[in-house]
């Protein structure tokens, strides 16, 4: 029976009914994982936001007095963008996949991918400050 508050245990079920703990080894293990994919998570994400970032281009005039309204050069499908789409699915599935993780309400897979995602984040995305605002505004090039 699934657990429908936090627990504490090394017996825990993730993901599949094939990735099941039943040793401090396998826990310790799982937990390992979890942590990993939740800092590659972070890898990811800072990887789709530099690319966003390169990609950037200025406006048009055309497109500043019309903004709602999009230019055919805009458009058009690059390989930046297809890279872009690419990696934001590969992270939108990482992500729910971490998400269905916490959702075994075990208090240790919670941890990992918690720490995970804070260390991932100290270590890919807080050391450059214009990441911050170009999440908000990603095409907003200096």
């Amino acid at each position: 029976m699934m657990h429908m508050t936090f627990y504490w245990s090394n017996q825990v079920t993730l993901l599949i009914d094939s990735w099941r703990t039943n040793s401090w080894l396998s826990y310790s293990l799982s937990l390992l994982a979890c942590f990993i994919v939740s800092v590659f998570y972070q890898y990811l994400e800072s990887y789709r936001i530099r690319l966003k970032l390169l990609s950037c281009r200025k406006p048009s005039p055309s497109e500043i007095e019309v903004p709602l309204l999009r230019s055919k050069v805009a458009g058009k499908w690059t390989v930046v963008k297809f890279a872009e789409s690419l990696f934001f699915g590969v992270n939108s599935a990482i992500g729910y996949l971490l998400m269905l993780a916490v959702m075994s309400f075990n208090g240790g897979v919670f941890a990992a991918i918690v720490l995970g995602l804070a260390f991932g984040y100290l270590a890919f995305r807080s050391d450059d400050e214009d990441f911050s605002v170009s999440v908000e505004n990603p095409c907003a090039c200096a």
